[in-house]
């Protein structure tokens, strides 16, 4: 554990290596410009001012190498494109309490099956479902009754038996509300006994 910290510790990446090293060759070479013109066999007093352009021009040198090296080791920048903005409606649910068992026309056998309806009109359509929650019960169960065990099988069945309720749904808000908005019925559970 201690020695996993320790090799934690050292290996601090590539970076701050390059960094010394940079830092390093630019105070060498800052000395060596100065040491050559001081002490150079028939070179002249050195102004303060070319010194210090000087030094500046190394030290802007040696900023563009390391630039240079790290724009080369960087990672590619990441761009994000402009997501499209379609209107799109938020569909609400509203999921029947229990399920409806009923028996199936000309048929002793029954069907017992869980709903919910969608609507992507405003909340005012769930409200009103749920207000007459029981009344809808009734619809759906009557509905349900008039269908056989043929007329239900194969998903084309299930898809006429949806749509059928669905009608019934909105007659019947329609009558007590003056607005249905029910737009899809979704079967939870669907069981044929």
């Amino acid at each position: 554990m201690a020695d996993e910290n320790e090799d934690e510790k050292k290996s601090g990446g590539l970076m701050p290596l390059l960094k010394k090293i940079g830092l390093f060759g630019a105070m060498i070479s800052i000395g060596l410009i100065v040491g050559y013109y001081f002490f150079a066999p028939g070179s002249d007093v050195i102004e303060k001012e070319e010194l210090q352009e000087m030094i500046e021009r190394s030290v802007e040198d040696n900023l563009d190498e390391r630039k240079a090296e790290e724009e080369a080791n960087a990672d590619p920048s990441k761009v994000s494109k402009d997501t499209p903005e379609e209107e799109t409606f938020e569909t609400i649910y509203y999921e029947f309490a229990g399920t409806f068992t009923t028996n199936l026309a000309n048929s002793r056998k029954m069907l017992q099956l869980g709903l919910a309806v969608s609507t992507q009109y405003d909340d005012t359509v769930m409200v009103n479902v749920e207000a007459h929650e029981l009344g809808l019960r009734s619809v759906i169960l009557e509905r349900v009754g008039n269908f056989s065990e043929d007329d239900i099988k194969g998903e084309e069945g299930r898809r006429m038996l949806a749509t059928s309720i669905k009608d019934a749904l909105n007659a019947e808000l329609e009558a007590l509300e003056g607005f249905g908005g029910v737009e899809k019925v979704h079967f939870t559970s669907l069981v044929l006994q």
